[in-house]
This record gives C-alpha cells, structure tokens and sequence, in this order.
C-alpha cells in the first residue's frame, strides 16, 4: 500500500469512529471495558479480602467500577486543541492588550488559560450561562454582520471555530458563506492596529458538512490579504506534531491539519 494513502485511510477511518461514537458507541471503550472485568474482580476480591484483616480499612459503601482508565496514558494531548491553545496563550499573554475577545473558542482549553493571568470577554453563538470571576460573556451569530459593534477590541482570537460558521452543528443558520462573513465580523471588531489570532482545519479544500471546513493556506491568506498583516504562521500536521514560525508557502501535503495565523489589522 502507497504510504501516502496512510494519512487519507486514517482519517477517513476517524470519521467512521466519529459517527459510531456519535450515536452513542465507542468501540475502544467497549474493548477496554471488556478487558478490564475480569481484573476490576480480581482486584475487589483482593481489596476485600485484604481489608477484613485491616482495623483501619473503610468499609465499601458502593460499587463504582472503572474498567478503562488504566488502559489510558497519564494524560490526554487533545490533537490539535493542546498544541493550538497554549500558541494562542502565549501571543496573549506576550502582547498583554488591554481587551481581549474571543469567539468561540474552547472554554475549558484556551479561555481558561487565559483566565489565570488576565480578564476575557467570550462572543458565541450559543448561551452560555456562567459566574466565573475574570470572564464576561455575549450571545451574537458574527454571521449577522451589521450587528456587530465596531472597532471595540485591541486583541482579538478565534481558534477552530471560523470553520464551522453556515453549516448548522452549533443551531447557527445555514450559509455557505459563514465564513466568509464571520471574517467580516471578526474585523469590525478589532480596532486598527489590533491583533487576530486565527486557526482553522488546513488541507485540500473542502467542506465536511456539517462538521466543518477545511481550508487552503493560501485561500486563508487571500481572504486576510486586504486587511492584516500576516506576523507569524505556525502548523499541525497530521500526525499532530507542532511546527512553530513556518514559512506557509512551505507547508507540505496534509489531509487534516491545523493552521496558526497571527495577524496585525492595518486599517
């Protein structure tokens, strides 16, 4: 078999999972647990038996088996969320701006991280309901264009989330240029001089409906051309490995990967 087929069939392979998993079924986890039954009653045999002999042993109040857990690392590097989010991180916290924005990004990944060092404002199309101190948030589909205030942040970020716009995954409406307009909203928002920390799927083009959009380097450049200033390009390849300061004329062949883009608003 071609080596170059490898990253297609694997991805393709992703997708099979995605959607078994989707309706509830995660193959691994229905290995792992099946492997783990006959060591979870190994193991209570032996707790119990051991805790009989034990003055100072807890007596057992409930059951709670978790058969998967020791078949997992000690950690999870979530693609290309852990590798994308403390790039982002680090660019805010280097800048230091006065008001930071972010749209619809991770909460529990990049916003977090922002929010040990500094406040952060979060735009999203979905509610969200929340009381955590440093974090204030606004409901808005940046697809509605004329409705998003102007010219009101110095730092601005969007990270795996512009690919999704039009295509209906999060209740937003469907447009095939959602993209495109969200774009448009992204840079009335910033001020002139501002930065816009951008990351979206990169590969062959194409849309994974209703998934997302994977986009070209150069269709990313050609649309921000106008507007910003490229600073800094980094990316992650298929197999998730991170390369930082890349020239993006230079980046090789990818099915699935993740471009970085820090951009500077010259108007």
């Amino acid at each position: 078999m071609s080596q170059s087929l490898m990253p297609k069939i694997r991805y393709n392979l992703k997708i099979v999972y995605h959607v078994i998993s989707e309706l509830g079924f995660t193959p691994l986890n229905t290995i792992s647990f099946f492997r783990g039954v006959p060591i979870y009653i190994s193991q209570f045999l032996k707790f119990y038996l051991e805790s009989q002999k034990s003055n100072r042993a807890i007596a057992i109040g409930n059951l709670f088996p978790c058969m998967i857990d020791r078949y997992e690392g000690a950690g999870h590097i979530t693609k290309h969320y852990f590798h994308q989010d403390l790039w982002a991180a680090r660019k805010v916290y280097q800048n230091n701006p006065e008001h930071h924005i972010d749209v619809g990004s991770r909460i529990d990944g990049f916003v977090s991280h922002l929010l040990t060092f500094r406040d952060i404002e979060i735009l999203d199309v979905r509610p969200m309901a929340s009381n955590v101190s440093g974090m204030t948030f606004r409901q808005a589909d940046l697809m509605q264009s004329e409705s998003v205030p102007v010219n009101i942040c110095d730092s601005l970020s969007c990270l795996h989330a512009l690919e999704h716009f039009g295509l209906g995954r999060y209740g937003d409406p469907i447009d095939p240029e959602g993209h495109i307009k969200g774009l448009t909203s992204l840079t009335k928002l910033l001020k002139p001089g501002g930065t816009l920390l951008l990351s979206v799927p990169i590969g062959f083009e194409r849309v994974e409906f209703n998934g997302h959009r994977v986009f070209s380097v150069e269709t990313i450049l050609s649309l921000t051309k106008s507007d910003y200033d490229l600073i800094s390009f980094s990316y992650i390849d298929d197999n998730d490995d991170f390369y930082e300061n890349y020239d993006p004329a230079k980046v090789p062949a990818i099915i699935y990967g993740c471009g970085l883009f820090e951009f500077k608003f010259k108007k």
